[in-house]
């Protein structure tokens, strides 16, 4: 059985965009390398994209948070040039996690299944719960140096929210 990579939303906007950290750029060179450690082993990659529309300010999510990022088809919206080449399933989501995502996990066959990306407290825990909901004896694995959140304190809280879930933090 294959591992599987999941990146989340390494995209402009949330390196060095609209919603860009000084944390984000730091992990890129680790992602692209965990990623080709995947490729090489002839392991599985996949990415989800956070995805909105032009509408996005009158959504819900557009109303809490008023910045305009991943706009579909942006520049912003584009995964980071260290990854763009990459071959790999992309599933576009309009909210912090893919159910889609989580479903197509559910209907491999894998022996784990490793997060990377960005923002810890945001998608990549939500991601995160999501699979193991439809995975429940799926080991779940997020790669804390693979990852950054909107702040390193919050980043903390969601790796440490997501071991009391039984996801292993590596």
């Amino acid at each position: 059985m294959a591992r599987l990579l999941i990146v989340v939303d390494m995209q402009k906007d949330f390196i060095d965009g609209s919603l860009g950290t000084k944390e984000a750029p730091k992990i890129v060179p680790k992602v692209a390398a965990r990623v080709q450690e995947y490729l090489s082993a002839g392991d599985e990659v996949i990415f989800t994209l956070d995805t909105h529309g032009f509408d996005y300010l009158d959504t819900l999510e557009g109303r809490k948070l008023p910045v305009k990022h991943c706009l579909k088809g942006s520049e912003g919206w584009e995964l980071c040039r260290e990854l763009a080449d990459i071959q790999g399933h992309r599933f576009e989501k309009e909210t912090f996690g893919s159910r889609e995502c989580a479903e197509y996990v559910a209907q491999g066959s894998y022996s784990s299944v490793e997060l990377v990306g960005l923002c810890t407290d945001i998608c990549v825990i939500s991601n995160a719960m999501l699979i193991k909901a439809f995975n429940p004896q799926l080991p779940i694995q997020v790669n804390a140096s693979c990852c950054a959140g909107v702040t390193p304190e919050s980043h903390q809280n969601a790796l440490k929210a997501m071991e009391m879930c039984q996801i292993d933090v590596i």
